[in-house]
Formats: C-alpha cells, structure tokens, sequence
C-alpha cells in the first residue's frame, strides 16, 4: 500500500505504510520524502507536512525518526499521529513530546 502525495506543497512523498492502531488510538506513518536539491526539511515543517495531510492539529503529530542518507535528496520519515493530547502523553516517550515542541515553535515562530 503506497499513495504518492505531495507534502508542504512542494516535496514529493510517498506513504510506504499506514496503519490504525486502535489499542493505542493512532496512525503509525513511514513516509519516503523526496527533497531534490535540498537539505532535509527541519522535524517542525514535516511536523506540519504531516499534520496538514492527515487533516489533524500539529500537535497530535510526532515525528519519530527522519533517516537521511548522506548526498541523498531522500529522506524516510516515521510519525505517530494521535486522537488526542492525552493519548500522546501516555505512549510516547518525554524525549519525543519535548524535541517534537521545541522543533514545531522553531517554525511556528518564523512564520
């Protein structure tokens, strides 16, 4: 199951898996991000990439792993995306939620 999609209406994407976890209530994405030309996106813009694709507030996105290959303009991305706040809470790790916060006022804040 992949679907191409465009992420921040300017990188080519494609979704390599998603999948509902109901015990935990959330999608688990891994996303193939295509960034030709450019260096990796920050965590805080796929952050809202993601968020906006999944019609969901940045805040219930969580940005788990972003591997880059050194001089690829590819990069795989996988995030966690919550019904809520508190289910958020409750499952990921404290590391997570506050690079996750710091990374999204970084470009909140330049917008």
């Amino acid at each position: 199951m992949s679907k191409q999609v465009k992420l921040l209406d300017k990188y080519s994407a494609e979704v390599l898996e998603e999948r509902y976890n109901g015990l935990v209530e959330r999608i688990e994405v891994k996303i193939r991000l295509l960034h030709l030309g450019e260096g990796t996106p920050s965590r805080g813009l796929l952050k809202m990439g993601i968020a906006k694709l999944y019609n969901k507030d940045p805040s219930l996105v969580y940005i788990r792993k972003v591997e880059s290959k050194y001089g690829s303009p590819e990069s795989i991305i996988e995030a966690h995306i919550y019904n809520s706040q508190e289910r958020a809470k409750l499952f990921e790790p404290e590391y997570i939620i506050k690079r996750d916060e710091e990374s999204y006022k970084k470009v909140a804040g330049a917008q």
